[in-house]
């Protein structure tokens, strides 16, 4: 074991979850969480080209990290990528330390929590069965024979509660609003009680008053629990408000890695064309972090 592995420095981090707060130990050295080594796609491009084409970055533990880029740039397939829903032709993939590979695939799911766009939650559920939904990868097909258990149930409501939809926790999502659309499929991935966030466009379709509050929830589980949130974004505003990290690809290669201040004067020319660049209220939100998740 390496001298880096052995080092006892630690620093305290401040955790709440289910309402308490608790001071957790993180390792001195932060690890990389995320990990990709000049990955390519098995999947191509309507050019005939790998729509990932030699990927390698790094994402550390309790980083907010926004991906950027044009349409067809490679933002949602890295996303897919990492959660093993694209396989690779090259390269690999390392979550919490461990390789992506087909034995591996469950044990990373369980750590990951994914928000996809959209939200991909069942319109004829409602919103409590469709947080349940989010248990079903860490159990087997007899553990829900009879059902989604007790503790599961309360877990879900208690999530529901948090994120401002206890109220509507039996209607069905296609009754609900795109904002609430959204908090339920955050409610989903939260459920499995995972290490990382992935959110693919989660405020895409939203207006502006709700596009920021998914973002402040989002925020406040990367601040206040510590978990790492990667969430694709069109708007380098957002993403300069609310990231302290950008990734911006291009045509499956990266072409950006680097701190979010002051994107909009670096890439404003370069991602006109598709990528809102404006100066909305957006850009000079102060957020505040209270003791809940903030609602819609």
């Amino acid at each position: 074991m390496s001298v880096r592995k052995l080092a006892i420095a630690f620093c305290f981090h401040q955790q709440t979850y289910k309402g308490l707060k608790s001071l957790v130990f993180i390792p001195f050295y932060i690890m990389n969480i995320i990990q990709c080594d000049r990955a390519y796609s098995l999947y191509k491009s309507v050019t005939g080209l790998p729509i990932l084409k030699g990927v390698s970055c790094q994402i550390k533990a309790g980083e907010f990290v926004a991906i950027l880029g044009l349409n067809g740039a490679g933002k949602s397939s890295l996303l897919k990528a990492i959660l093993g829903l694209i396989p690779l032709s090259q390269g690999e993939i390392r979550v919490n330390d461990i390789l992506l590979t087909p034995r591996t695939l469950t044990q990373i799911r369980r750590q990951v929590g994914m928000i996809f766009q959209g939200g991909g939650l069942v319109r004829q559920l409602s919103a409590l069965d469709n947080v349940l939904c989010g248990t079903l990868g860490g159990k087997r097909s007899w553990q829900t024979f009879w059902g989604f258990n007790a503790s599961d149930r309360r877990l879900a409501l208690e999530l529901l509660e948090q994120l401002g939809l206890q109220k509507q926790a039996n209607q069905k999502v296609s009754k609900l609003s795109g904002g609430q659309k959204q908090r339920v499929a955050i409610a989903r991935a939260l459920i499995s009680s995972p290490k990382i966030i992935l959110a693919d466009e989660p405020i895409s379709g939203l207006d502006v008053v709700a596009a920021q509050q998914v973002m402040d929830n989002l925020a406040y589980l990367n601040r206040e629990q510590g978990l790492t949130v990667v969430v694709v974004l069109h708007d380098l505003a957002m993403a300069a408000t609310y990231a302290e990290r950008a990734i911006i690809l291009d045509e499956g290669q990266i072409v950006y890695d680097g701190t979010s201040h002051n994107l909009q004067d670096k890439f404003s020319q370069y991602l006109t064309s598709n990528l809102i660049v404006d100066s909305s209220p957006l850009a000079e939100v102060n957020i505040d972090y209270s003791d809940q998740l903030l609602c819609i």
